[in-house]
């Protein structure tokens, strides 16, 4: 399991369509989701930034794959087009991925128990 993260902008006056859309997110891109691998997606706003968050159950280049063969994937990018600005990579030319720095997992007592060496 592979965690992503990305950021965008989100364009001038357009915060409240934005969010409007994703309250409607269609349920071919959400089934989409689920073939890519992508568990726990979720997004963030702060003022006109926008960061995504996923678990890549069989990782990044098989999400990107997945994604890249659907016809709704790109329907969908396109639809955001006129809403969003995602940073880009400019080596690949694809969503810049964002690089973990930190990362703090609960254990429960009970796992803690099962097994001591965590």
């Amino acid at each position: 399991m592979e965690r992503v993260v990305w950021s965008a902008t989100i364009l001038p006056g357009r915060k409240t369509e934005y969010i409007r859309r994703h309250r409607e997110v269609w349920p071919e891109m959400r089934e989409l989701f689920d073939r890519a691998g992508m568990r726990n997606y979720s997004i963030w706003c702060a003022g006109d930034r926008l960061f995504g968050y996923y678990e890549a159950e069989f990782g990044l280049a098989h999400a990107r794959q997945v994604q890249a063969a659907a016809d709704v994937y790109h329907k969908w990018n396109e639809s955001m087009r006129d809403l969003i600005a995602i940073d880009l990579d400019p080596a690949t030319g694809k969503a810049r991925i964002m690089e973990q720095v930190f990362l703090h997992e609960f254990k429960s007592q009970k796992e803690k128990k099962e097994n001591p060496c965590i």
